[in-house]
């Protein structure tokens, strides 16, 4: 069987008890859409990744209090939480806004951590030095959309970034004892098996924690354009099930799994299908994943 650190353990031992994110818009926008790299943003993303935020236009106290209310049915009295700032680049911004944002989540003692998905070329030595900060008052996660080391694809997906850019952040992060986790999307077109691979392996080189991401086609995105002209195809269940056993298999025991999925919002999902029945999926990643 392919074990793995999952991160439910990882969380549940780290923080004594139950742990859930709150996903939340601290407001960001990207320097892939308004026009400093480019103004259309990275080929897959219709907004930003943040289809699952509450409303950027409420207080950041009233988008946690929403979340709470969403999972209700989850948790019980004990249960703590993570702020969860997924939607655009979250240090995209003056370091004095960054900290009107983020230091007040680290008196509360409801939310156990914070987790900032950002790029890395927005990580100057300024922000660097107030995350390190950040992170003595409260534990921190960076997470880090690699999603390819292969300049070609990254090119072809509007990244804005080279690899070395994402290498020198990544170790700057460790440099300082922030807790990193990378993203990586399997099924990028044209990547082979082996090219997919290597990113794994590349970011684990690097990181604490890793995602594995299921290339998915929302509406409103050019990728969607290029599949409608029959430019690439998306994975079956079963291939994907397979090229993620494959991956588990290589990842360093103590780096968490923090997803080995993922799905789109089913009103924008247009392939594949079979990726919004997350049970189904589930089931099928279990069942591959026993396997010897």
């Amino acid at each position: 069987m392919s074990s793995y650190y999952g991160v439910n353990a990882y969380l549940r031992k780290r923080f004594g008890g139950r742990v859930y994110k709150l996903a939340l818009d601290g407001g960001f926008s990207c320097p892939n859409r308004d026009g400093t790299i480019g103004n259309r943003g990275c080929i897959f993303c219709l907004d930003g990744s943040g289809a699952f935020a509450e409303g950027r236009k409420e207080s950041l106290d009233d988008q946690i209090e929403k979340a709470k209310v969403r999972i209700a049915a989850k948790v019980d009295e004990n249960t703590k939480y993570i702020a969860y700032f997924q939607a655009y680049t979250n240090t995209y911004a003056p370091v004095e806004r960054l900290k009107e944002l983020y230091l007040p989540l680290t008196k509360r003692e409801d939310i156990v951590a914070i987790s900032i998905a950002t790029r890395p070329d927005c990580l100057d030595d300024e922000v660097l030095r107030f995350l390190e900060e950040l992170n003595r008052k409260k534990p921190l996660f960076i997470e880090l959309g690699l999603q390819t080391i292969h300049q070609s694809t990254a090119d072809y997906i509007r990244r804005g970034y080279n690899l070395n850019c994402y290498n020198i952040s990544a170790e700057e992060l460790n440099r300082r004892g922030i807790e990193l986790i990378t993203h990586v999307i399997l099924g990028l077109p044209h990547e082979t098996e082996e090219m997919m691979l290597e990113t794994v392996a590349h970011a684990c080189k690097y990181s604490q924690g890793i995602k594995l991401q299921l290339l998915h086609i929302l509406e409103g995105t050019d990728l969607a354009e290029d599949y409608r002209q029959g430019k690439f195809k998306v994975f079956e269940l079963d291939e994907y099930a397979r090229l993620v056993k494959k991956c588990v298999d290589i990842i360093p025991k103590d780096v968490v799994i923090h997803r080995l999925t993922g799905d789109g919002a089913k009103k924008h999902l247009i392939a594949p299908l079979w990726s919004g029945d997350k049970k189904r999926v589930i089931n099928r990643l279990n069942s591959e994943l026993a396997k010897l």
